[in-house]
């Protein structure tokens, strides 16, 4: 497969399946941190009630990431070029839209400390002999070696074989489920469903929203993942020939196929790990956090397929989170020096300097989320309070989401009068959940 030269989309059905995987990159990371946690205390605390905020979370966010993807194939900049031509206050040397994806992302640097500190202790609950310290300090620097050595493609399918696994294993623990104390019934179910968002779940509810299906960063993510599938590449430069053109629109449609065949799966894992957590942990008095959260979530397993499945799932939480915890380091270090470009801390069309920059960002990082982790040591509050930064990352996105689409209608790629309207819900219904959710918060 060339990457150095335009070439037509594939034809057959078969062959288009060859050129997916973007959206399954940010499956991997997805059926992670969200999922295993943040969606399994919502549902410990709220019950069936909000299992509405999972599904619209899973559901509409999709609609803003393929106008990413499509401005990332037509286009062929950096992203972060594309916010600094967004339109409002100029800041600096660059604009509010790259200021904001900055600030926020360095809040979130929490959330990605809870994030290895969790992997952390499964480590260390699977062999306790080794101190949580010594994981924690293993795990950072396992992520350095394997960013800065460039292993990504190995341990993409790595991960990604892993998180397969443990998403049949949780499936069937939702199977297993009915035919334990703690069966469920559709009426549960549809009782979700009727967009009630009872105040004490108000925090977890946001961060729920914010970081479970395709949250802000991975759909930020998402247009580096395309371009280095070689999207862009393949479609070319617009000339503004009719053979660009119908090259843009079909990979355009190979890269909406890859986005919705991923958001099928991680969906259906978001709403089997809600689903198990309201079923099985609702009612407890609480939920502890801190060393202890991992042990008791892992309760939803020994619960629905007996005490043996334990280490099954301590297992599974550990490359869920752990490659999670990798996609994201494999994201900011892509995403931060074409932020330092924007700011000319670098120089824009410096390859050398960028790659420079992910070897130091590739062993940076890692130490500072260890140090984070260890500092706090509340894997649960850290993971969720990076889920209410990303909703308000998510205003970012829709802005640039709204500006994309209005730029690349011009080129007439937008699918039609339906791309339209479900595209228009999406925002809509992003602002109003975010909206609503930040000022009660605040």
């Amino acid at each position: 497969m060339s990457f150095k030269q335009t070439q037509n989309p594939p034809d057959s059905f078969f062959e288009k399946l060859g050129f997916l995987g973007p959206g399954f990159i940010l499956s991997a990371s997805i059926v992670g941190s969200g999922e295993l946690i943040a969606t399994t205390i919502l549902g410990a605390k709220g019950g069936f009630i909000t299992f509405w905020v999972i599904l619209v979370s899973c559901l509409i966010k999709v609609s803003v990431q393929l106008e990413f993807g499509k401005n990332a194939i037509v286009s062929g900049k950096p992203l972060m070029q594309e916010f600094g031509d967004l339109s409002g206050l100029g800041i600096k040397k660059s604009n509010w839209a790259v200021w904001s994806t900055f600030v926020l992302t360095l809040f979130k640097i929490l959330q990605l400390g809870g994030m290895l500190g969790g992997a952390a202790i499964v480590l260390n609950l699977i062999i306790p002999q080794v101190s949580m310290v010594v994981w924690i300090v293993l795990l950072g620097f396992s992520l350095g070696l394997l960013i800065f050595k460039n292993y990504y493609h190995i341990i993409e399918k790595t991960s990604m074989l892993m998180v397969f696994g443990f998403t049949l294993f949780t499936i069937a623990s939702l199977i297993g489920l009915f035919f334990t104390p703690f069966a469920f019934t559709a009426a549960d179910v549809l009782s979700g469903l009727t967009f009630d968002l009872p105040q004490e779940v108000l925090f977890v509810a946001i961060g729920a929203f914010g970081i479970t299906g395709v949250a802000s960063d991975e759909i930020i993510a998402y247009t580096y993942w395309c371009q280095e599938k070689g999207y862009a590449t393949f479609t070319g430069p617009n000339d503004g020939s009719e053979a660009w053109k119908k090259r843009a629109q079909g990979w355009i449609k190979i890269m909406y196929m890859d986005a919705f065949l991923a958001m099928v799966i991680y969906t259906l894992v978001t709403a089997a790990f809600y689903l198990l957590g309201a079923a099985i942990l609702y009612g407890e008095n609480s939920l502890p956090d801190g060393m202890d959260l991992i042990n008791s979530l892992a309760a939803i397993y020994t619960e629905s397929l007996g005490s043996g499945a334990r280490y099954g799932y301590l297992i599974g939480a550990f490359f869920a989170l752990y490659s999670s915890v990798f996609a994201t380091l494999a994201y900011w270090s892509r995403l931060f020096p074409d932020i330092f470009s924007q700011l000319e801390w670098i120089t824009s069309n410096d390859r050398t300097g960028r790659e420079k920059w992910v070897k130091i960002l590739a062993w940076v990082l890692p130490l500072i989320w260890i140090l984070t982790f260890l500092f706090v040591q509340l894997p649960g509050f850290m993971i969720l309070s990076g889920g209410v930064v990303g909703s308000v990352l998510l205003l970012v996105v829709v802005f640039a989401g709204i500006k994309f689409r209005a730029k690349n209608r011009k080129l007439q790629l937008v699918s039609g009068w339906w791309s339209e309207i479900i595209f228009w819900l999406s925002v809509i219904s992003i602002l109003l959940v975010s909206g609503y959710g930040i000022f009660k918060l605040f």
